[in-house]
């Protein structure tokens, strides 16, 4: 099916101008900055955190790049992928016309964001295995369809999309397919990331917050056709990232070993606290993860929840999310953290037998 760019794209976005700061208008280095009103003698925190940060992120897209195996041209960044998400949604969807897939159980922010910009929700929700409707999603999509969001692996469930169904979506879905990966770090499942010359409607979401370890920094990364991410780049504010994140964002990728280390430890313990969760006499399902948590379901999920409140311990109730009846969604924290887990699930287990 033939991908017109051009048709999704909001007429108004098409003509908007957008902002250029002085910055954007020269190339080269400058010894004397006096174009942006900030206050030239300095700061109390840094002597550069009077200056705007690089509105194009440059020196970031540039190690990106070398680490994915693609253009930087191809690489956005957002203040959190949530940025990315409602950027996509101000830039392709018309608001009171157009309409939206989602797959529930998914990703909240994909309905929260449609809700504010007004854009209409269609729910495809997945099989019981957790997979893709494709009957469905078909029977779903009309002319005013722009967006199909997929995330894989799947928050709340934690598994992963099966690849030929999204490659079904792509090939014949005239608009454009959101593939979220936040979590691909800790699976073993081939990104999307290099299919970008094959799948021009394809965007995938990754994210610094999870697998990093940089959630406070709030940095999300979209991968797309440049010309997606030419459109991406004309609606953002100009500074939307700010420095001290550039800055420390940059440290972290030139420390990929460590971070190797970490996601290797996560899956580890990951697979270990599932087996102690499977002997547990009150769970009846741990569903299989390619992500950073577990999907559990529990009798009396609610009270368990409660019960681990009291503790101290928060988890993550999802049992009034469709198809995750008493199920609790269980962060693989560090080796001290899921101790206290299994000692305070104990108790609950010895106090109710």
């Amino acid at each position: 099916m033939t991908f017109n760019l051009a048709k999704l794209i909001r007429p108004n976005i098409q003509e908007l101008k957008p902002y250029s700061s002085a910055r954007d208008e020269f190339s080269g280095d400058a010894k004397v900055f006096l174009d942006a009103n900030e206050n030239s003698l300095g700061s109390p925190l840094h002597k550069w955190y009077n200056r705007y940060p690089d509105p194009h992120q440059v020196a970031i897209k540039q190690k990106l790049s070398a680490i994915k195996g693609i253009a930087p041209e191809h690489i956005f960044l957002g203040n959190g992928s949530d940025e990315c998400i409602d950027l996509l949604y101000r830039s392709f969807c018309n608001p009171g016309k157009d309409n939206v897939i989602i797959c529930p159980p998914t990703y909240g922010m994909y309905e929260v964001s449609a809700n504010v910009n007004d854009v209409a929700l269609r729910k495809v929700p997945l099989l019981r295995n957790y997979q893709l409707n494709l009957l469905d999603i078909e029977a779903a999509i009309d002319e005013n369809t722009k967006l199909i969001w997929i995330c894989s692996p799947n928050n709340p469930t934690g598994n992963s999309l099966h690849r030929i169904d999204i490659e079904t979506i792509l090939t014949n879905f005239k608009g454009i397919v959101v593939v979220d990966e936040a979590y691909i770090n800790f699976s073993k499942q081939k990104s999307f990331v290099q299919e970008l010359v094959e799948y021009p409607n394809l965007v995938v979401l990754q994210t610094f917050s999870k697998a990093w370890g940089l959630a406070g920094l709030r940095l999300g990364m979209a991968f797309a056709s440049t010309e997606i991410i030419a459109v991406l780049n004309k609606v953002k504010p100009p500074y939307n990232i700010n420095q001290s994140t550039q800055e420390l964002v940059l440290k972290a990728l030139d420390d990929l070993g460590q971070v190797n280390d970490m996601i290797r430890l996560l899956v580890d313990m990951r697979e270990a606290l599932a087996e102690v969760f499977r002997s547990m006499p009150t769970v009846a399902e741990v569903y299989p993860s390619d992500a950073n948590f577990l999907l559990v379901k529990i009798d009396n999920a609610r009270k368990v929840y409660e019960f681990l409140l009291s503790k101290g311990i928060v988890l993550r109730d999802r049992s009034n999310v469709q198809l995750c009846d008493n199920c609790l969604r269980i962060t693989v924290g560090s080796e001290q953290d899921n101790t206290m887990l299994i000692d305070a699930m104990q108790d609950w287990y010895q106090l109710n037998a």
